[in-house]
């Protein structure tokens, strides 16, 4: 078939065009500002991508036209579309029919960690031989794609909350019919689709009523606001993780490197990996409990550990210059914020200056729907620079009750101006985004080393 997606950039859209290409469909896209890691990928799977909503990019002959959720209204290709009648379907509607159908699937929904857990639990079933499939919002160092056909039964995918399509405004997750589903935590975010917290427990509860009884559901033991969703009803067998569940865990080292996991309070193995920070431990023990449900054992499991290299953009260390390093981040939201911080400073000491870099991209975030949150998130950082939002919502006077230094910058070149003069060796300088930040990173390193040629 010929397919053609609009909103082809996104990266569970891109991940919905590289499984249309590997099941044999001609495949085409349109976007706007496509940037790495998800163009790179779409170029390497043979993809071709158009700059532009423009209706001349689609196929007279196209079959079918699959929409993202960030196409709306008024965009002209999808009036193009409506007028023309041609075929046309959501993305998870269209994974649904086409990938999931009759398959073992295995989901991680959740406000926070549903990337990093999905390429976990993604990565033990592939140890473990059983190579599954798998749609991650993000692209896994160990796969090098964020979506793969893979063998039957099992596969793997982020289960999302956010809104199917404009004509489709049920979260995806609805689509998926997981068999197995991680529920990893719940917060309120999302605040262009969602009134307010009370909308996604109910989201979240019609995915717990699609679950079946012969599944499992694995839920964060102490998410009072998961609790709540499951005391809403719930018809399939529960097992829990977190410091009071039935799958724990007992640091080794207090960064999160080396654990020792429990199962009914018994030591049933211990982890030595790369990933850090309270987080990342209780996103390994909600895959490995996941994985136990595919029959995997834990032993299994937790070699796969030592050899997960996690996901671009979690952390991900972009370029190290005049011992300044440079770190690219996907957190956005205050909870995420705090807790990537927190991991990275248990790695690098009290001593070590760590500098955290914003721009608010989530609708959520650059609206100011979190402010009272920022000051409390940011709290380990040494300083704190930010990009400014098109909304004034008084960012300025949020900076302003920081007790650590500040700066706010309304674009991007300014922003590298006025903080590189201020790095000095030794320093972790991590960038936080949901989008592309204007190609901060390079910029960054490329303005340090200048800085440094002037002073030798």
């Amino acid at each position: 078939m010929r397919l053609h997606i609009l909103g082809i950039g996104g990266t569970f859209m891109s991940g919905i065009a590289c499984l249309a290409k590997q099941s044999g469909h001609d495949v085409t896209g349109s976007d706007m500002n496509v940037y790495p890691p998800m163009s790179t990928q779409l170029m390497q799977q043979g993809i071709t991508l158009m700059e532009g909503y423009d209706p001349a990019h689609i196929d007279p002959n196209v079959d079918c036209v699959i929409v993202g959720n960030v196409i709306k209204r008024g965009n002209p290709a999808m009036e193009y579309v409506l007028a023309k009648q041609i075929p046309y379907v959501s993305g998870p509607a269209w994974l649904a029919e086409n990938v999931l159908k009759r398959r073992f699937v295995l989901g991680v929904a959740g406000t926070h960690g549903k990337t990093t857990t999905t390429s976990i639990l993604t990565w033990i079933l592939a140890e473990a031989g059983l190579e599954p499939g798998f749609l991650i919002g993000g692209v896994p160092e160990n796969f090098g794609i964020s979506a793969r056909l893979g063998q039957h039964p099992y596969f793997v995918i982020e289960a999302d909350e956010y809104d199917s399509a404009f004509f489709d405004k049920r979260s995806k997750f609805i689509h998926y019919a997981p068999r197995t589903l991680i529920l990893n935590n719940l917060e309120y975010d999302h605040a262009d689709i969602f009134s307010d917290l009370a909308a996604i427990k109910q989201q979240f509860h019609y995915l717990v009523r699609t679950v079946p009884g012969n599944g499992l559901l694995v839920c964060h033991a102490q998410d009072a606001n998961l609790s709540d969703v499951l005391k809403m009803g719930c018809w399939t067998p529960v097992t829990t993780f977190g410091s009071q569940g039935e799958w724990q865990a007992k640091l080794i080292e207090k960064d999160g490197s080396a654990f020792t996991v429990l199962h009914h309070h018994q030591s049933v193995g211990d982890v030595h990996w790369n990933l850090l920070g309270q987080h990342n431990v209780e996103n390994a023990l909600a895959a490995i409990a996941a994985a136990h449900q595919a029959n995997v054992s834990v032993e299994t499991a937790i070699r796969a550990l030592s050899t997960f290299k996690n996901v671009k953009r979690r952390l991900e260390i972009k370029g190290k210059v005049n011992d300044i390093v440079i770190y690219d981040d996907f957190a956005h939201h205050p909870t995420a914020i705090a807790t990537t911080l927190a991991g990275l400073r248990s790695k690098i000491g009290t001593e070590a200056r760590m500098i955290a870099v914003l721009e608010f991209g989530s609708y959520t975030m650059r609206t100011g729907v979190h402010k009272d949150h920022l000051q409390e998130a940011l709290r380990s950082a040494d300083m704190v620079v930010c990009k400014g939002t098109e909304a004034d919502w008084g960012l300025q006077a949020v900076l302003a009750k920081f007790k650590q230094p500040t700066i706010l910058s309304q674009d991007v070149d300014m922003l590298v101006r006025e903080l590189v003069p201020l790095l000095q060796a030794g320093d972790h300088v991590v960038v936080m985004s949901n989008s592309g930040f204007g190609g901060i990173h390079h910029k960054l390193l490329e303005a340090i080393e200048k800085c440094s040629s002037k002073t030798n």
